[in-house]
């Protein structure tokens, strides 16, 4: 697993067909992810996803680049739910699209983890 900081602070990790990319401003953190999310990158995304809600209390999951998440991916975001709420944080999942939005509909966490409506612009 590497990971590199840019010029603009913004920490870049990737794996094979998976990428975590998280940014930082405006009083939040946005963890970007694009490709597929499964078992093998379940602890990757876990540690991403942690280190964010450790940093901000506001975290917003940016699923556009996402077109696979399993029930790997779906504990990792659980597990980041409940670490954020333990210190007063939440995580927001937003611009889910096609299988991706599926899951997170059969799941629950569309609605568990829906960002406010003013956020979905911003994000």
């Amino acid at each position: 697993m590497a990971g590199a900081a840019d010029a603009a602070g913004r920490v870049r990790r990737s794996m094979a067909n998976f990428e975590a990319r998280t940014s930082a401003g405006s009083g939040r953190i946005t963890v970007s992810l694009t490709g597929e999310c499964d078992l093998a990158v379940r602890e990757h995304l876990t540690a991403v996803l942690l280190d964010a809600v450790h940093r901000s209390r506001a975290v917003f999951v940016d699923l556009a680049g996402l077109c696979f998440i399993d029930s790997s991916g779906v504990h990792s975001l659980i597990t980041a739910h409940h670490a954020a709420k333990q210190t007063g944080g939440h995580v927001y999942l937003v611009n889910a699209g096609g299988p991706v939005a599926s899951v997170l509909e059969i799941t629950g966490l569309d609605t568990l983890l829906r960002a406010p409506a003013e956020e979905h612009r911003h994000a």
